[in-house]
């Protein structure tokens, strides 16, 4: 397949976007014993701000870092951010592990308060698949009742079968799944779309927002999921690419505060079911 083009005001967003200076967050904390299982804290002073646990993109290779700038600008406008590493592909992750791992923050971080679980660009697809475990089998590994309060996947990834046939990122998708050989077999617990075909919605209130002008994540990823989940809310920003998202103080980037702000004016009060056991 041919290198991928883009066009200069892609190739502009990306170059700004990605070169800003990481953010030292105040706080930092562990969840397992693995080196990756870390996260970044942005607290705030009011207990009663929403919390939002943020998973970031790179297609499940590349680290936090990149998001730590967004990270910070959300917690100026009054959330209480949550930042987690994970295992990635590449390294010590990939299939299973970097599923455990996102499963185990979902379970362990909120310690049962109401929260936004946002992902964006391969976090999105993290956070969609997070979303549908209750639809996983129950003897399923990750099969859980346990489910986000409420789900903002930022131009998500949303199916890893388009992923993989339009090779983004080199074969991110194989190289998640494990290569050619365990693909199909793997594939019907960990892709959103699969999980969303026979049951039309997660029962987890969704938002799917994205940009116009996204050059990075194929149209298509969002139609054809929004085409699947039938209660799905989408957000469609014009002149917007993918990167400017999580370009703090961006009109995109202000989309997202302001649609954080609706999913957490809706949180039920008193969630003490969300409350999981570590695994």
């Amino acid at each position: 397949m041919p290198s991928r083009t883009i066009s200069a005001f892609a190739a502009e967003e990306e170059r700004r976007v990605l070169s800003l200076k990481p953010v030292l967050a105040p706080a930092h904390g562990r969840y397992g014993d693995h080196p990756h299982h870390t996260y970044d804290r942005w607290p705030s002073d009011d207990p009663d701000a929403p919390l939002v646990v943020l998973l970031h993109g790179g297609y499940w290779r590349y680290d936090r870092m990149h998001l730590t700038p967004f990270a910070a600008y959300l917690s100026r406008q009054g959330f209480d951010v949550l930042l987690p590493g994970f295992r990635r592909s590449g390294g010590a992750g990939g299939y299973p592990e970097t599923f455990d791992d996102v499963a185990r923050i979902v379970d362990t971080l909120p310690e049962g308060r109401p929260y936004v679980l946002a992902g964006h660009c391969s976090g999105g697809h993290l956070a969609l698949w997070c979303a549908a475990r209750g639809l996983l089998p129950e003897g399923s590994r990750w099969h859980t009742r346990t489910l986000p309060t409420s789900v903002l996947a930022l131009a998500p990834i949303t199916d890893l079968t388009a992923t993989r046939r339009d090779d983004l990122s080199d074969g991110a998708a194989l190289q998640l799944l494990g290569g050619e050989e365990s693909f199909a077999r793997r594939l019907p617990e960990v892709d959103p779309l699969t999980l969303l075909r026979a049951a039309g919605t997660t029962g987890v209130p969704t938002v799917l927002l994205h940009g116009a002008a996204d050059e990075e994540v194929p149209l298509t990823q969002f139609s054809d999921y929004a085409a699947v989940h039938t209660d799905l809310r989408t957000v469609v920003l014009p002149g917007t690419g993918h990167y400017t998202l999580i370009e703090p103080e961006a009109p995109g980037a202000r989309a997202v505060a302001g649609t954080l702000r609706e999913l957490a004016a809706a949180f039920p009060p008193g969630r003490a079911d969300q409350e999981a056991a570590p695994r």
